[in-house]
């Protein structure tokens, strides 16, 4: 696996648990953020599988309509699970990734995933005051992780910590403090975007495993 289009399945010799890793908008598979975190989880035992959005096989721009990526990550799901159905499966992405993702589970499940993980989900655009790209989230029975940096302008935190109370314990938000929708921070913060990635790897791999002894509810 490789080529343009083709999913990226990275799996280490001690994986625990698989994670379907959909993209965001503007950036395919390969972009460094995915590369990184893709590693970043493998060195601590997660597997994942990458997967590109019709739209950015041919090259598009702009993404397709919500009915053809809602079928991608269906269909991305039923092939990241085949390949490796003994693992625990989990699923979600980064921005437009994992708000599709669980779009796709709120209209129907998943097959066999346990918890959806979010990497910036994009609760509004810059300057709305809507928060309905949240509200397919109360159809989704599953656990969910919110991982959202605090200058984050596609959703201001204490509307996102609004949406996981109202989610009650199914939804957990871990704070990535001051960086922003790709997760990259000031260089007068201190930090490195390099260091954020691994902040990120170890707080999904965490939530992941305090889940692994949960029933499967998704297949």
């Amino acid at each position: 696996m490789g080529l343009s289009g083709d999913p990226i399945f990275l799996r280490p010799p001690d994986a625990r648990a698989l994670f379907l890793f959909a993209h965001g908008a503007g950036a395919g598979i390969r972009h460094p953020f995915m590369e990184s975190l893709a590693r970043k989880l493998a060195d601590r035992s997660i597997a994942t599988w990458r997967f590109e959005f019709p739209y950015m096989t041919v090259g598009r721009r702009l993404p397709d309509r919500p009915a053809v990526l809602v079928n991608a990550v269906r269909r991305a799901a039923m092939e990241a699970h085949d390949a490796a159905p003994e693992l625990p499966f989990f699923a979600g992405g980064k921005s437009m990734g994992g708000r599709m993702t669980s779009t796709a589970a709120a209209e129907s499940p998943l097959p066999g995933v346990r918890g959806f993980v979010f990497l910036g989900f994009p609760l509004h655009r810059p300057g709305s005051d809507s928060n309905a790209r949240a509200d397919h989230l109360e159809a989704v029975p599953l656990p969910m992780l919110f991982l959202q940096g605090t200058r984050d302008r596609l959703a201001e935190i204490d509307r996102i910590e609004r949406v996981c109370e109202k989610l009650g314990p199914r939804a957990v938000l871990r704070q990535v403090q001051g960086a922003d929708h790709g997760f990259t921070v000031l260089k007068r913060s201190g930090r490195s975007d390099d260091g954020v990635r691994r902040e990120l790897a170890e707080l999904t791999s965490q939530w992941i495993f305090e889940r692994l002894t949960d029933v499967p509810l998704g297949g």
